[in-house]
């Protein structure tokens, strides 16, 4: 998993309460379990006038003009601005693979669904909660402005506007230090690397039926 430190990137704002996973990520897509190839049916019913099929050739595809991943201005977007209630509906990883795969780092919002928040931290997003206030301002913020970033911290826990505003947010420790490390539950593992192989064997010299083949 890549490490997290900080990022500047352009704020794409997603005006939308209650998006759930299978908008984030249509079910006719959740055939792969591989982690990569999801980003470009990222919001796919939204994002193209057509019906998207598994393995169809999205290049050829007419785009929805309004919708906001579509303009120009947000051509690039790291940071993906939503609104409360963000990732209800379905447990699927698979749409926090589409928003990373589509290129998203963090994701703000005044609220998500648990199992979605979860998700995120154990791939690579970084979900932040900030106040249904600062998230107003943020929409108004990003709308009015072409090319407005946004710095994110997560070092010192905080979102910094282009004009110097400091917005503090809140993450658990042990996520923070997975994120800063590049850690998922893989890398965790493999930390102990050493100790499991020494189990492993003490087992065979205990035991060595249990690896007869």
């Amino acid at each position: 998993m890549e490490k997290f430190e900080t990022l500047t990137a352009i704020a794409a704002p997603l005006d939308r309460s209650n998006v759930d996973t299978d908008a984030i990520i249509p079910k006719q897509f959740l055939k792969s379990i591989k982690r990569t190839g999801f980003g470009p049916n990222l919001f796919d019913e939204w994002r193209y006038l057509d019906h998207g099929e598994p393995g169809k050739d999205n290049s050829n595809r007419p785009l929805n003009p309004d919708f906001v991943l579509n303009q120009d201005r947000y051509k690039g977007a790291r940071i993906l601005l939503a609104r409360e209630n963000f990732g209800c509906g379905s447990s699927r990883e698979h749409a926090v693979w589409a928003l990373l795969d589509y290129g998203f780092r963090v994701v703000i919002a005044p609220s998500y669904a648990d199992i979605f928040f979860n998700n995120c931290f154990k791939n690579g997003i970084l979900p932040i909660i900030l106040p249904g206030e600062t998230v107003d301002r943020l929409f108004r913020e990003t709308e009015a402005q072409p090319g407005y970033e946004l710095t994110v911290d997560l070092a010192g826990q905080k979102v910094i506007t282009p004009n110097g505003d400091e917005f503090g947010f809140e993450v658990d420790a042990f996520r923070k230090h997975c994120l800063l490390e590049g850690l998922d539950d893989i890398g965790l593992t493999l930390q102990h690397a050493d100790e499991i192989c020494a189990y492993e064997e003490r087992r065979r010299q205990e035991a060595p039926w249990l690896f007869q083949s």
